[in-house]
């Protein structure tokens, strides 16, 4: 496991990147986090079951990276699904933001409570293929948890992403 803190507007949180059961994505995210891709970047989407109702499942969740609405997205990594890693998508599970299976941009999205309707088979998206998870928060959950809490609107993203100021690997 590689742990990964996040210092943001709202307080900190430490994802542990699970290498060893997801390593392409796992690996991504860390490339993306050595980059310095996370710094400045915000936390920009939260998804609740009271919304809007949703075109498919609902679901709820935190999203943070960086924004993209363009599903042209290519492919650019393998797609390592929940029934190959046997990482579920759980209460604090944390998985990359995709329009098609490998088509990653840069965002990660935090599990608010257990969603099965993200894992292969699971109907959040048409081709069955789930999304891939490929860690967990391991400390500071509650910070996340506050923000979903208090977080009131229709909309599903925030007029004013709450800023990630730096994301770091914890030294082992």
């Amino acid at each position: 496991m590689a742990e990964v803190e996040f210092v943001t507007g709202a307080g900190a949180f430490t994802v542990a990147a699970d290498l060893k059961r997801a390593p392409d994505s796992a690996a991504y995210f860390l490339n993306d986090v050595d980059a310095g891709v996370f710094d400045g970047a915000g936390i920009f989407r939260i998804l609740k079951a009271t919304q809007r109702p949703p075109k498919r499942a609902p679901i709820e969740v935190v999203q943070m990276g960086h924004f993209s609405m363009d599903e042209r997205l290519a492919p650019s990594i393998s797609h390592e699904t929940t029934l190959s890693t046997g990482i579920s998508h759980r209460k604090s599970t944390v998985s990359l933001a995709r329009f098609a299976p490998g088509a990653v941009y840069h965002s990660i999205f935090v599990c608010m409570r257990d969603e099965p309707c993200l894992d292969f088979g699971g109907a959040r998206n048409p081709d069955g293929q789930g999304f891939a998870a490929f860690g967990h928060v391991i400390r500071g959950f509650d910070r996340i948890e506050a923000l979903f809490r208090d977080w009131v609107g229709d909309e599903e993203y925030l007029d004013q992403p709450i800023p990630i100021l730096t994301a770091r690997r914890v030294p082992d």
